[in-house]
């Protein structure tokens, strides 16, 4: 066949197809009423933005190009730019440029901004629950807050309790396992614990405190110093990467493992009403580069902590366990936190419900699988 005829032949079975779609409309007609997003005005579906441009105002927690969780934000909005052709634009305010690091919540709350990144558990002062969508001691991994997020439940209590406040969130990453805090002085017992500072946040902080430590919530640029003057005795942060590139390191050369934060969501979270006005195609973006952002930076994370540790391991520092007695002592402390919280907070009680389920689940599996697999490893 000649190249006339080749044309000639494929355009006649283009135009033959196209023609049987019309006439198969009935059959192939997508039912958008079924979606998860359907909306009664269905003519904001299709490519209405092509013309037009909107903006996103976003702020978040952490400095300007802060690794990982700032530059995985600075991405996403790459990204959501990329794939709207231009159409959707998200204007980022790093910490304090807009509003103050810890003051997101409020202001996209109250419209000031459109959305924010941050973490769930710097809220807890306004409802207990929000703790529990960024993770629990001694509890879920990375893996398993993803699934409980996405398959056990945890997304609609999570945009159910959010929307009394204005607001809805997405996954917008997960640090992966952190560690257990750097120490001016070494931990021998749960008598070294009592009284210390430390910078801890979230349930983590509840359980520390219950152990005798003094927590202490501090934005990420007082960290350092505070810990250098003795303000601070200790303190938290992520894990090998960051904590390095913090300096922690220089002023507290005893570091430990984790089991308070062993997979910590962050989150993605808008204005409930911008929300709800953004086309149907924006808003399909924002899910899709927001999963992506979530799953980029778990990754990332593990990543640069594996290097990260190597070099740190070159370092004057010591890398420890928390003693049995202190690990004892931090499990019945939890205990009783999730308790009382529970008691105290109807929804508390329900968001920990419903992750005891999956967790119990999950942890069955885990030492069916991943357990063995790692002990033969």
């Amino acid at each position: 066949m000649n190249r006339r005829d080749f044309l000639t032949t494929a355009t006649t079975a283009s135009a033959a197809l196209a023609l049987g779609g019309c006439n198969d409309s009935n059959r192939q007609a997508i039912d958008y009423s079924k979606h998860p997003h359907a909306k009664e005005n269905d003519t904001k579906r299709v490519n209405v933005n092509r013309n037009k441009k909107t903006i996103i105002k976003l702020a978040t927690s952490w400095p300007a190009h802060f690794p990982i969780m700032g530059t995985g934000v600075e991405n996403f909005a790459q990204r959501v730019q990329d794939v709207s052709g231009g159409s959707l634009e998200i204007k980022l305010y790093p910490k304090n440029t807009l509003v103050p690091a810890l003051a997101v919540f409020d202001a996209a709350s109250s419209g000031q901004i459109d959305a924010f990144h941050s973490g769930p558990y710097y809220w807890k002062g306004k409802n207990s629950a929000f703790s529990l969508y960024s993770g629990i001691p001694f509890g879920f991994t990375a893996e398993e807050i993803n699934s409980w997020m996405l398959f056990g439940g945890g997304m609609e209590l999570w945009r159910e309790q959010y929307a009394i406040y204005n607001l809805h969130p997405f996954m917008g990453g997960n640090t992966n396992i952190q560690m257990g805090g750097w120490f001016r002085k070494p931990i021998t017992s749960i008598e070294d614990m009592q009284g210390l500072k430390m910078r801890i946040p979230g349930l983590g902080g509840e359980v520390f405190s219950k152990m005798g430590v003094n927590p202490v919530l501090l934005p990420a640029g007082e960290i350092y110093t505070s810990l250098e003057r003795g303000v601070i005795d200790a303190t938290e942060w992520v894990g090998p990467a960051l904590d390095m590139k913090m300096g922690f390191y220089k002023v507290a050369p005893y570091y430990y493992s984790g089991w308070h934060e062993p997979g910590s969501i962050l989150e993605l979270t808008f204005n409930k009403q911008f929300w709800n006005k953004l086309a149907f195609e924006h808003q399909a973006i924002v899910e899709v580069a927001s999963s992506e952002m979530n799953a980029n930076m778990t990754y990332e994370f593990h990543a640069q902590n594996i290097q990260a540790l190597q070099k740190l391991k070159e370092l004057n520092i010591t890398l420890l366990h928390y003693p049995k007695d202190v690990i004892a002592a931090g499990k019945k402390a939890l205990s009783e936190v999730l308790q009382e919280l529970s008691d105290k907070n109807s929804d508390f009680k329900k968001v920990y419900a419903s992750i005891e389920n999956h967790l119990k689940l999950s942890k069955e599996w885990s030492d069916t699988s991943l357990r063995y697999f790692l002990n033969e490893r």
